[in-house]
């Protein structure tokens, strides 16, 4: 793939990873792979904004070259420590030897305990400032969003935000721009990527979020380091990131759970069929056949979870364990639930369930439902009820 120009004097310089499918040590899948975005911009100065994954290096050194000779390289900005976006950052050394590396104090640490460098550094903070000549970088700290070396570069002469993990989606494409590619793939890999990464940082991106806008920097074009550049409607991804950080949401439910002999299977159904019964917008999926990052990104534009678990040594079943620790994590605000599952001989897992909802920050707004053995027609209407009143009470959220 060739170089691409954004604008005049900005150029996407990245790499298209088509083949990873997993990510974050196989936290979250990436069904339709990633890519590695970085920007070259040539004025009187030449800079290389955030670099590539490392074995993507002599691909973008390609591009670089498309452009201009590394060797032209004055200032690499690193907006941010992880690999995936520092890692090719010593080998553009390697060709621009007079290039300064730029980021924040506590990027500098970091990239000092990745790869060991002593390379040419300058430490900037927000309101910070590099003249190129007929254009001027401006830096934004953004720590938190999501490491806590991460910060965004602002080119005031274009209205073009570089925010890094900010905004993106893990997307691998042909094309580089928002208008470019099906928009409903667009959100739905964006929405993604904000549950699984973003997701309990949701206060910092409101607060950030603000203080760009009271700054007021105008803003035509958003280029993440992650999948697609926003240059049609950028406002809508921000606008679709203060919803997910207010925790707004859609009535509807998940059924998530997981079933030794199929009993607990038994009582998701006829849960499901009982949301059904008042017109809620119900999804069903069974763990572990079911993508863990696929669940969070479903969970984030829906208002309830409904949790099943068989019991086993007075506990859940191990395959459900994940899923409370994806929770745990990511700490999802304004989100109602409660558990389900059935038992032999001793119970448990609905115990368990629920003091894992409650303290990954979840309303549970019904006692949870244990069912003995196999349900009998009489318990599976019991669980038909027990969809139907949750199903009832997110409609009146």
């Amino acid at each position: 793939m060739p170089t691409v120009k954004v604008l005049d004097g900005v150029y996407w310089v990245g790499a298209v990873d088509w083949n990873v499918r997993n990510f974050h040590g196989f936290t979250y899948t990436t069904h339709r792979g990633t890519t590695y975005n970085a920007y070259l911009i040539v004025d009187d100065k030449t800079v290389l904004v955030d670099t590539v994954y490392t074995p993507y290096a002599g691909e973008m050194i390609d591009r670089i070259s498309e452009v201009v000779s590394p060797e032209e390289i004055d200032y690499i900005i690193a907006n941010h420590v992880e690999v995936d976006h520092s890692g090719a950052i010593g080998e553009v050394l390697k060709h621009a030897p007079k290039a300064k590396v730029v980021g924040t104090a506590r990027c500098r640490q970091g990239l000092m305990k990745h790869y060991f460098g002593e390379w040419d550094f300058q430490v900037v903070k927000t309101g910070d400032e590099i003249d190129l000549g007929g254009r001027s970088l401006r830096f934004i700290e953004a720590p938190m969003l999501h490491w806590p070396d991460t910060m965004f570069t602002y080119i005031e002469k274009d209205a073009l935000l570089l925010p890094n993990d900010a905004f993106g989606q893990h997307l691998a494409t042909s094309e580089r721009f928002d208008d470019e590619v099906d928009e409903n793939i667009l959100m739905a890999e964006a929405a993604k990527y904000y549950a699984n990464i973003l997701w309990p940082l949701s206060p910092l991106v409101i607060k950030k979020i603000e203080e760009i806008q009271n700054l007021r920097l105008k803003i035509n074009m958003i280029a993440p380091s992650h999948g697609v550049i926003w240059r049609r409607n950028p406002t809508k991804i921000v606008e679709a990131y203060l919803r997910w950080a207010k925790g707004e949401s859609e009535d509807r439910i998940l059924v998530v759970y997981d079933t030794m002999w199929g009993s607990t299977e038994k009582m998701a159904r006829s849960i499901v069929e009982g949301v059904t019964s008042v017109n809620v917008d119900v999804r069903m999926y069974r763990i572990p056949y079911s993508d863990r990052s696929d669940i969070m990104a479903d969970l984030l534009n829906s208002k309830g979870l409904l949790l099943g678990s068989s019991t086993i040594n007075n506990d859940i079943i191990p395959t459900v364990a994940p899923i409370l620790e994806d929770l745990k994590g990511l700490k999802p605000k304004g989100k109602v639930a409660a558990a389900f599952g059935s038992y032999g001989w001793g119970g448990g897992a609905v115990k368990t369930m629920e003091e894992t909802l409650k303290k990954a920050g979840f309303d549970i707004v019904q006692p949870g439902l244990s069912i003995n053995w196999v349900p009998d027609r009489e318990e599976l209407k019991r669980c038909f009820d027990f969809g139907k009143e949750f199903a009832e009470r997110i409609k009146h959220l």
